[in-house]
């Protein structure tokens, strides 16, 4: 088909769609993904939604947990775990070979930008896959304990479970968009914002310095909500919402979008929501959302593509 796409994307929500946008566009695809997320574990730079997309894209990825790699050994962080080293987050043996050669080229002084198309090429994805910033930029979480967690430790090692009462990224007032990605922004002929957690995936992203500005000049941007009946299909954006003091809810989503939105999308089952979405200025529509395998989600992407 022959129409530009630019979609932004966090983990395996932006991932499986990616999958169907892949299929669909062929290539004239490009993903502008959060780095929010990024972490340093066992001396290596994780870059855990860049990894999940170009995984999933290239047709290696776990899908049955999301991520990783199918078929994957955790030889290294078992060993780690006999010598005494605390192993919550579970990094694969090869997944790790991803991250070292990450990690050796950054202290080279390469950009992260560049590092991730080279592995994009070498592991056979399609699509351009592109950081959000070469900078550094970190989510972290204020908890009603008084602690403040990056996002690796309460998504992984605490599970979601402390009371989140702030968001913040550190480094987003001074990190500048990655190179090409306004260029890919505004070269598309629709913009998809993937079903990802619209604080701590979508968030980091828009934050960018002009990131925003530049999508509410686009014509065309469509966002998928990733909140199905009150409830996220994957990942913590519910329970987000909910302990922000915010309403769990599609047309919640919708009104953090309004301003550089044009179409909003919930889920067929979620129709009571199109009023909601509506009154905000957007355009709305119902479509089956839940992807739950590739053929799904590229019904799903024919049907965006189509908007």
């Amino acid at each position: 088909m022959l129409v530009k796409v630019t979609a932004l994307a966090g983990g395996v929500g932006g991932a499986k769609l990616l999958v169907g946008l892949d299929r669909v566009v062929e290539d004239d695809l490009t993903a502008i993904v959060n780095t929010g997320d990024d972490a340093r574990l066992y001396g290596v730079h994780v870059s855990p939604d860049v990894d999940i997309v170009t995984y999933w894209l290239s047709g290696l990825a776990d899908t049955d947990r999301g991520w990783g790699l199918r078929d994957d050994s955790f030889e290294v962080v078992d060993a780690l775990e006999r010598l005494g080293h605390d192993t919550w987050f579970r990094l694969g043996d090869r997944d790790m070979a991803t991250c070292l050669y990450r990690t050796e080229r950054l202290a080279n002084n390469e950009s992260l930008s560049t590092i991730t198309d080279d592995i994009k090429r070498a592991l056979g994805a399609r699509p351009a896959i592109l950081p959000m910033s070469d900078d550094r930029v970190a989510t972290m979480l204020r908890t009603s304990d008084g602690r403040v967690l990056d996002f690796q430790e309460y998504f992984v090692k605490e599970r979601t479970e402390p009371e989140v009462i702030e968001v913040e990224f550190d480094g987003i007032d001074v990190a500048i968009p990655g190179p090409a990605v306004l260029e890919r922004i505004v070269a598309a002929d629709m913009v998809v914002l993937c079903p990802s957690n619209p604080i701590v995936s979508i968030g980091p992203i828009v934050g960018l310095g002009g990131v925003r500005a530049t999508l509410r000049d686009h014509p065309h941007v469509v966002a998928v909500s990733p909140i199905v009946r009150g409830t996220a299909l994957k990942g913590p954006a519910d329970r987000l919402l909910r302990s922000l003091g915010a309403q769990a809810s599609a047309s919640r989503v919708a009104e953090m979008y309004a301003d550089f939105c044009d179409v909003f999308v919930v889920d067929a089952s979620d129709k009571e929501e199109l009023a909601k979405v509506e009154a905000t200025g957007m355009r709305a529509a119902a479509i089956d959302t839940i992807m739950k395998d590739h053929d799904s989600s590229e019904r799903l992407a024919r049907a965006l593509v189509a908007l």
